[in-house]
């Protein structure tokens, strides 16, 4: 494991500082755990740094009701605090409704998520950002379960679409890609390891954004 997370950590560095694009470390320490046979709660913290320091740090809970194997509803609260281009930090909330597919396939596993997003008192005062206003998401993972090993691998790809009227019509704004692994530590413990680059649509004077995101998550039983 350690190995891995070498090589994945110095991949990650070559794409930063090789080209002229924005880089960040997204940081996820989360528990979970049941409230009743089907339905589950988490509760997260989740930090992001850039090249000035911390920009943003976000608390999140939510529910999530197994209405069958293949489909699970969800609903999410998220509390941001995010630095503005003047260096200042600004507090919102933000609610996640979602619709989760998943499906596996002796060892690959597929999943689909519908996301609503609803943001309140924006942080975005000065252009619409999909991060932290309102927004439309769709994700598709694949996964693959490695026989014997502690390692899933896994490669997804998100769609942003933008639903309000202002200086645009709405329509698409950002693609987000990533790959990485899940990695199954001993006990209730599982870590996850990926890359990700996000490119917006209508902005052209804006770069890839190359992320690293490491993910520690303890499940209760």
């Amino acid at each position: 494991m350690k190995g891995f997370i070498i090589v994945f950590t110095l991949f990650f560095t070559t794409l930063c500082f090789s080209q002229n694009n924005d880089y960040m470390l997204w940081l996820r320490s989360g528990v979970k755990g049941k409230v009743v046979k089907n339905l589950s709660w988490s509760g997260e913290l989740n930090g992001r740094v850039g090249a000035f320091g911390l920009e943003t740090f976000f608390p999140q809970a939510g529910l999530e009701y197994e209405l069958t194997k293949w489909f699970r509803p969800s609903v999410e609260y998220r509390f941001l605090i995010d630095r503005n281009k003047y260096g200042n930090y600004k507090a919102s909330s933000r609610i996640n409704f979602n619709a989760n597919f998943k499906k596996s396939v002796k060892r690959l596993g597929f999943g689909i998520r519908l996301r609503y997003q609803y943001a309140f008192n924006s942080l975005s005062t000065q252009s619409y950002n999909s991060d932290f206003d309102k927004a439309f998401r769709l994700k598709g993972q694949v996964a693959y379960k490695i026989k014997g090993s502690k390692f899933t691998p896994f490669l997804t790809g998100e769609l942003f679409f933008d639903p309000q009227y202002g200086p645009k019509t709405p329509g698409f704004n950002k693609l987000r890609m990533a790959i990485g692994s899940k990695i199954n530590l001993k006990g209730p413990n599982s870590l996850s390891l990926k890359y990700q680059f996000d490119k917006k649509f209508r902005n052209y004077s804006d770069g890839l954004r190359h992320i690293l995101s490491v993910s520690y998550v303890y499940k209760f039983k």
